[in-house]
């Protein structure tokens, strides 16, 4: 029966998640789809028991009347009816439904509706820019993903409680009392006045105070994620002390906004209780006087000071519920700010596969300033021939990271258009783009599975022969058989750490290169592929990579002059442009940029030095 229930929602749909829209009430509706039904039906389920509740007060009063105005010793006879529809109420009804809605809201709802929110938002962010994330903490943006969807949740939730609970219980309240005497209403009505004033007071106050609280704890985590991401550059600055303060900053500012809710809270509880210790006196007080004069009966007055002591505990409830649905809306406002962000980089409603049959790539006028209107890349023309292999040189700021990214689609230019075979990658699926593409990066990051998985991140369904086959062309078979994680896994299995910190730089560069092997895509990128390998192991894995590159469309780029000049054909870039262009002997005779660089290298790498000499160019 629970898995029954807990089947009712499915928490992963697979349909694709689109952008929630930037409105407060609009991006929660837009997260029930799939679990209107179910809050619909908790909210009926929730409405009968406050029916049944209020009933039984109502039945409480018959029951005081009965037993002061009638025969004891025919009392049973004589309300038989309504004494058995009352106990089928209290010992079947009442549990039946608690029951059933327990199971809609706990099994149902409570787990699988957040869950459904995290999985949609997670989606949708995994589609956002690489613009998106170089703006945000990453630590910042799982917070709000988080937050954001318990807070859907309990504003949804709350909600429901709170109109069933005004609606059912105070309007039944006010209709059992009224019903014995209209004056019983009065220190109720009065009470509703001051409580709306609490709530009317207090409540924005607290929403305003949450949404504040909100953010400040999503920066607090944010920097606290920062400092664990980055270990390695604050333990090599020794600046521990100052990453500590740092996060003590923000801290100290979630604290801040954690008193001034406090404080409210404090405030709001003192003011509560003191008008519904009022209500108590008054409605007693009023009863008794009315039963004095002939005008209520017992049970009158029974159900009245019996609904308000149940009014005293749910005032409170209420008011909670209230104060927590507006700390949610603060929540859910703070994280539309993150999770309704529109994707910049989009596929076309009629986007195709990429096929790369040949591997022809073409920067055909390309114009890109990273949003600044001018500058890093302006009417960019290359092209590079099926099974061509070129290498990229230029200090730094040249333009050849924004070349690769344009590539890659990471951005989208902003005149011209780069084409792959004829097929303009901006009409193409982003999935399918990069997935005929190989790409080996100075600054190699590893996932925090198993070097197995890392592996396979380049082909999941590669067999265990083409993995391992991988791993002995990338030269890493070595130092995998010695590895051993902290929960005892070795080998494949050995699991490498955040961002593949249990490793060397060259131990993840060969890992990187394993990958990049076994996804054996027809274009193939190396940005400084060999850097962090030593010269032992750079010769041993060359031979390698010119295999790798057999048959495909090769751009490297690379400080070292060395690795690359025995490539198809050289491009020298400065300020976004081709300054020169050709093999590695044309360029020495043309006594150009590249023949100065060349001569000038000190160690195998290009000096900053000469960006004098490069602007000559």
């Amino acid at each position: 029966m629970f898995k029954w229930f807990e089947s009712r929602i499915n928490p992963f749909p697979e349909e694709e998640p689109t952008q929630p829209p930037k409105g407060f009430f609009a991006f929660c509706w837009h997260f029930t789809k799939g679990s209107s039904p179910y809050l619909i039906m908790t909210a009926l389920f929730m409405a009968g028991i406050a029916v049944a509740e209020v009933w039984l007060f109502g039945f409480l009063g018959q029951i005081v009347d009965w037993l002061s105005q009638q025969n004891r010793e025919t009392i049973f006879q004589d309300q038989f009816v309504p004494l058995v529809w009352m106990s089928a109420l209290v010992l079947i009804g009442l549990p039946l439904l608690v029951w059933v809605h327990s199971m809609l809201t706990h099994q149902t709802l409570l787990g699988n509706f957040p869950m459904r929110i995290r999985w949609q938002g997670h989606r949708y962010l995994m589609k956002q820019s690489m613009s998106y994330y170089q703006d945000e903490f990453a630590g910042r943006v799982a917070t709000k993903l988080m937050q954001t969807s318990l807070a859907v949740r309990q504003c949804i939730m709350s909600f429901i409680e709170i109109i069933n609970y005004v609606v059912v219980y105070f309007i039944g309240m006010f209709v059992i009392i009224g019903s014995a005497d209209w004056r019983l209403m009065l220190p109720l009505a009065i009470w509703l006045v001051l409580y709306a004033i609490l709530l009317r007071y207090y409540v924005p106050k607290l929403g305003q105070v949450s949404a504040l609280q909100a953010d400040a704890r999503s920066v607090m985590t944010g920097r606290i994620v920062d400092s664990y991401t980055n270990i390695q550059t604050v333990k090599l600055f020794s600046h521990a002390q100052r990453e500590a303060s740092f996060a003590k900053e923000g801290m100290s500012e979630f604290l801040t906004t954690v008193h001034a809710q406090m404080r409210l809270v404090t405030q709001l509880y003192g003011f509560l209780y003191f008008i519904n210790c009022g209500l108590l006196f008054g409605s007693a007080a009023t009863a008794i006087v009315l039963w004095q004069g002939d005008w209520v009966s017992l049970g009158a007055v029974a159900v009245v000071i019996g609904l308000v002591l149940r009014l005293f505990g749910m005032s409170q409830m209420v008011m909670w519920q209230l104060s927590t649905l507006f700390e949610s809306i603060g929540t859910v406002q703070d994280g539309i700010g993150s999770l309704a962000v529109p994707q910049r980089i989009v596929d076309t409603p009629d986007a195709q596969p990429l096929k790369v049959p040949h591997g022809n790539i073409r920067f055909n006028h390309v114009s890109f300033h990273y949003g600044k209107g001018s500058g890093v890349m302006e009417d960019f023309n290359l092209t590079i021939q099926p099974g061509e292999k070129i290498g990229v040189v230029g200090r730094s700021g040249a333009g050849k990271s924004t070349l690769v990214n344009l590539l890659l689609r990471f951005y989208d230019v902003e005149k011209g258009a780069i084409t792959i075979d004829g097929q303009n990658i901006s009409q193409v699926q982003q999935d399918t783009l990069r997935a005929n593409i190989g790409m080996v990066t100075q600054d190699t990051s590893l996932l925090h599975r198993s070097v197995r998985d890392n592996i396979l991140y380049g082909r999941p369904d590669a067999t265990e022969e083409e993995l391992l086959l991988a791993v002995k062309r990338a030269h890493c078979h070595e130092f995998i058989e010695q590895l051993e994680d902290s929960k005892g896994r070795r080998g494949l299995d050995a699991h490498v750490g955040e961002r593949g910190v249990k490793l060397s730089g060259g131990q993840r560069q060969r890992i990187a290169i394993a990958r990049v092997m076994l996804k054996d895509a027809p274009l193939l990128i190396l940005d400084e592929a060999t850097s962090a390998l030593d010269s032992e192991v750079e010769n041993a894995i060359q031979d390698n990579l010119y295999q790798l590159m057999q048959g495909k469309t090769v751009i490297a780029i690379a400080h070292r002059l060395s690795t690359i000049a025995a490539m198809d054909k050289l491009i020298v870039m400065d300020k976004g442009r081709i300054i020169e262009q050709g093999s590695h002997d044309e360029l020495l005779e043309q006594e150009g940029l590249y023949a100065k660089l060349w001569r000038h290298q000190s160690g195998g790498f290009l000096p900053e030095t000469l960006e004098e000499e490069a602007s000559q160019y």
